[in-house]
């Protein structure tokens, strides 16, 4: 299996409004390092919207309340992946239009290339990308694994049901020191 660890809505303004001062960000960030030595191909996936927020119906209460704060338009500072755990050079940067990674982009396309059949998701929020892609990639067949504490949601209860009970039917679900440790040769 080739795997590649994605990188989901750790833009700067989920992360503002996110961050719960846990030290998620540098967890985030020694998943990456950790890929990156491993050669496994790290892929960022970013929410951006274009102005005046055409592809958003009125029937889609989550994006219609985004497009109420004026969050997530295309070249707008907060659109940014953050710094923490921004991309090196090279490192494709996918953009989506709704919640799973793979929803009006060309995600599946940029990883089928790539020979990509394992996924690990990272992201924020639980409750929303990471749930969302998790979906969309079981039904596309993907292997998969979640590390729980790379993903991270405004209600940490459901960030617990879904990463203990819901996300285990269909994936993997870690933490990023059992993953990273595996990784390592000993």
């Amino acid at each position: 299996m080739s795997s590649a660890l994605l990188v989901m809505d750790v833009q700067r303004d989920v992360v503002d409004i996110a961050d719960d001062g846990s030290g998620y960000l540098p967890r985030l960030r020694r998943a990456i390092d950790a890929a990156r030595a491993a050669g496994i191909p790290v892929v960022y996936v970013v929410i951006a919207l274009r102005p005046g927020y055409p592809e958003v119906g009125p029937r889609n209460r989550a994006l219609t309340a985004v497009a109420r704060a004026g969050l997530h338009v295309e070249g707008d500072p907060g659109t940014e992946i953050h710094p923490d755990v921004a991309p090196l050079p090279g490192e494709v940067v996918v953009t989506k239009r709704r919640a799973s990674a793979f929803s009006g982009s060309d995600l599946d396309m940029v990883l089928r290339a790539r020979g990509i059949d394992s996924l690990v998701l990272t992201g924020i929020a639980t409750s929303a990308v990471v749930l969302h892609t998790l979906c969309q990639a079981n039904d596309l067949d993907f292997g998969l694994t979640v590390l729980a504490d790379a993903c991270l949601d405004l209600d940490p209860g459901i960030h617990r049901f879904l990463t203990d009970t819901l996300f285990p039917q269909w994936a993997d679900v870690v933490t990023v020191d059992d993953w990273t440790n595996a990784l390592t040769p000993r």
